[in-house]
């Protein structure tokens, strides 16, 4: 942790600080609340209170919250997960206190008004029509809707139509309040700012803020079959994703994980599925795989689109790769290659200060500390080829089908 500055608001909103040369500063609120946190009547709420904090405030109309920054140059934004929501700044370092100011004042002080709710509702509808356009995304939340069937985890962020219609200023105000608590709040910057100067500022614009703590748990999800389905959708290509559940963010076995899926199926053009499926077979012009980990569980996702005559035999190309992973031991080189490989993506993807701001808040949040890149490097060169085997047997024995044809 040396390379960051933590500390603690008497309110109970943690912070975390990395200071780097630049004349560019970072900062976000990350609050632990997100989709899956919602009750049963509350679908698509989560999503449209961060829409909502940008709508007016005890102290600002909508128009000047847009404007605040943005006239500075800056950028004011957020984004909801199944378990977060951020919202986060982008200033020259000398306007650092006016966007803490700015992120204090719409995380707290909003009021949401019903005339701006209003306009908003119909920005939204727009976003549900555009997702339901896409089929590429669309596949993965119904995936994920029958993989967590039955618990928190099993609803898309953006709610239905018919849901947002019904909610109020009331409804946001009451979200808010049950899961947006001081508790499960972590500020996390990133700029050349000192440490002391940083939490001075914090403690400024936050500490003021009454103290509240999470009055509910999380349920974990329940166990679900492994199941295959196909869903008509009459779209131009086949769209399929395999997948399987996977780790929770607190497992240690995330880690030979993620390797794992890197090697599968990674950014890289010489990931397994990239070579096999569309190099050598010219059969899927996207293919990929991804592992997502949440606070009690995770997912694993092989994800690609092909023409209809070419889907099974592309499943086939791809149960093949698994079948590999699950049953072939990787050699030294093979894994020494691998782990370079993953080493040095992790490193260009930290070289955005933005993105290792919102990292490092959101690691802080989760496990009260941060790995520097070397911790994480020495991590990663600790795996071995066993454990590899073992996790690809864990979680890629019974994988689940999902087809839209």
């Amino acid at each position: 942790m040396k390379e960051f500055h933590t500390y603690t608001l008497p309110n109970g909103i943690r912070g975390i600080h990395r200071q780097v040369r630049g004349n560019v500063a970072h900062c976000a609120l990350v609050v632990g609340a997100g989709t899956r946190d919602e009750l049963k009547s509350e679908y698509g709420l989560a999503h449209f209170a961060e829409h909502a904090f940008f709508k007016g405030t005890q102290r600002r109309r909508a128009y000047q919250v847009n404007c605040r920054l943005e006239n500075l140059g800056g950028e004011l934004n957020a984004y909801t997960t199944k378990e977060d929501t951020t919202l986060h700044a982008t200033v020259l370092r000398g306007d650092f206190a006016k966007a803490v100011e700015l992120l204090a004042d719409v995380a707290f002080r909003s009021t949401f008004p019903e005339r701006e709710l209003e306009r908003e509702r119909e920005v939204i509808f727009d976003e549900i029509n555009t997702y339901k356009d896409s089929p590429a995304d669309r596949i993965y939340d119904d995936f994920e809707d029958l993989l967590f069937a039955g618990s928190a985890l099993g609803h898309n962020i953006l709610g239905t139509k018919a849901a947002l219609a019904r909610y109020r200023s009331e409804h946001i105000h009451a979200f808010v309040r049950r899961t947006h608590t001081t508790d499960q709040m972590v500020f996390s910057s990133i700029g050349n700012i000192a440490p002391r100067r940083i939490e001075a500022i914090a403690a400024r614009y936050f500490a003021d803020m009454p103290a509240t703590v999470r009055s509910f748990c999380r349920t974990a999800p329940a166990p679900v079959a492994p199941f295959e389905r196909s869903i008509a959708r009459h779209t131009h290509q086949s769209h399929c994703i395999v997948g399987a559940r996977a780790y929770g963010i607190l497992d240690p076995k995330r880690l030979p994980l993620a390797l794992l899926v890197n090697m599968l199926g990674g950014p890289s053009a010489n990931s397994m599925l990239n070579v096999t499926v569309r190099e050598k077979h010219g059969l899927s012009y996207s293919i990929e795989g991804s592992y997502t980990p949440y606070g009690d569980a995770g997912i694993v996702a092989i994800y690609f689109s092909s023409d209809h005559d070419n889907c099974d035999r592309c499943l086939e190309l791809v149960r093949g790769q698994i079948d590999s992973l699950r049953t072939r031991r990787l050699s030294t080189r093979r894994l020494a290659l691998a782990k370079k490989q993953f080493v040095a993506q992790l490193a260009i993807s930290m070289e955005s200060n933005e993105g290792y701001m919102l990292g490092a808040g959101k690691s802080y949040l989760v496990h009260s500390e941060v790995d520097t890149m070397e911790e994480v490097y020495r991590k990663i060169s600790d795996l071995q080829a066993g454990e590899l085997l073992e996790v690809a047997n864990e979680v890629l024995a019974s994988p689940s089908l999902l087809v839209y044809r």
